[in-house]
């Protein structure tokens, strides 16, 4: 069996799919390992890291994934990739489900079964596995360190002979696990923390850090959170009752970190233009939902801005500024789910088709879209194509 893992093609990726640890865990279930030469560098794995670990090196594409049964990756693999890598292999990654199926089409059309591992679901037996988790963690972390950074004071209180210093206000909106890790972080600094969540179920959570919990009351018959434990897109009333409460709250802060992010919609916008020119000048907004568009209207992906003396961090890949930590947990993550792959001996690929982990993150096989979040999309494209005459994602 030969696993292969490709050096990621976005400029702004610094992760990587596999570490020196689950090098010699894959080693040990029966796997060849082969890495294209230079794929962990941005994350500080050399190539002789990797070898002693017991992988091999390639520099040609075609020698790499000949004969390939598994790939691994952080993000989606290009088109070339797909052309090169034989039909039979199995792709997991993230793949960015909720692009939609134009995005995905070249996955789809190049007959891969692909798996995408943002789709984990949220099961005790799959916590392991969690992507989404072990990468939020590290991205609420690094968030209050990036808002650190920039903001012009400290963040304790400090008691001296020339005076004392206030500690600095921090506001985290959405109580995930990147929220909980950004109080626990921003607590840990001396920072005096609040948080906000539509979940009421987060106000435990948030006070046992010792944040103070700020929201207002959904409706008796308002249901905030998904079955998945996520949270959902609440009425334009609820909307409206907590903008008001925020917009006051918001005057006082001097750092505001948002992770609002709904799967599959916009990000929702938490803080608009008139907030942000509400805070002092010297404030920190850091946003870590512009990805999806942000969580407020003056982001930008990947610069940090200032408007009226507030600051603004739109960096999207957080986690990957802590690459070698994020490439860790993530190359876990791989291996827990490669792992399960396996049949009862560990010494072959034997696939659990009908197991719930695999049908809630198995996005294309057999040249088909088969998970449930493409159903309609795509048979939405072929309508329309049928309609117009035009090209549908089958045919791109």
């Amino acid at each position: 069996m030969k696993i292969v893992i490709i050096a990621e093609r976005l400029a702004v990726e610094t992760r990587v799919a596999v570490s020196p640890f689950t090098i010699k865990k894959y080693i040990g279930l029966g796997f060849d390992v082969v890495i294209e030469k230079s794929a962990g560098l941005k994350a500080d794995f050399t190539d002789e890291l990797y070898q002693a670990a017991g992988a091999s090196i390639e520099s040609n594409l075609k020698k790499l994934l000949v004969d390939a049964d598994i790939l691994l990756s952080v993000q989606r693999p290009t088109a070339e990739i797909l052309k090169i890598l034989p039909k039979t292999a199995l792709v997991i990654a993230m793949l960015d489900p909720y692009a939609g199926v134009k995005q995905l089409a070249e996955l789809k059309n190049s007959g891969h079964t692909s798996f995408a591992m943002e789709l984990m679901p949220r099961i005790s037996r799959a916590q392991s596995m969690d992507v989404l988790s072990s990468q939020s963690n590290l991205a609420g972390y690094k968030a209050v360190l990036e808002a650190a950074g920039e903001f012009g004071r400290a963040f304790p209180m400090m008691m001296t002979a020339a005076g004392t210093i206030a500690p600095a206000r921090v506001f985290i909106m959405g109580v995930g696990v990147a929220g909980l890790q950004a109080i626990a972080t921003a607590r840990r600094l001396g920072a005096i923390v609040t948080a906000t969540d539509v979940r009421m179920a987060t106000k435990e959570q948030v006070e046992s850090l010792g944040a103070e919990f700020v929201m207002v009351e959904p409706d008796a018959d308002e249901n905030s959170e998904t079955k998945g434990g996520y949270a959902k897109e609440m009425s334009a009333d609820y909307k409206k009752r907590q903008a008001e409460l925020v917009a006051k709250h918001i005057q006082k802060q001097d750092i505001v970190i948002t992770t609002a992010l709904i799967p599959g919609r916009p990000a929702p916008e938490l803080i608009s233009k008139a907030m942000v020119e509400s805070m002092k000048p010297g404030s920190v907004i850091v946003d870590l939902a512009t990805s999806r568009g942000g969580n407020c209207p003056l982001s930008k992906v990947d610069e940090v801005v200032s408007h009226n003396g507030v600051k603004l961090i739109g960096y999207a890949n957080l986690a990957g500024r802590l690459a070698q930590d994020a490439s860790n947990l993530y190359a876990r993550n791989l291996m827990t789910f490669v792992s399960f792959l396996l049949n009862e001996d560990k010494n072959a690929i034997d696939v659990k088709w009908d197991d719930e982990i695999v049908t809630g993150i198995l996005v294309t096989k057999n040249g088909e879209f088969v998970h449930d979040l493409f159903a309609d999309e795509a048979k939405m494209v072929v309508k329309t194509a049928k309609a117009t005459g035009k090209k549908g994602a089958d045919d791109e």
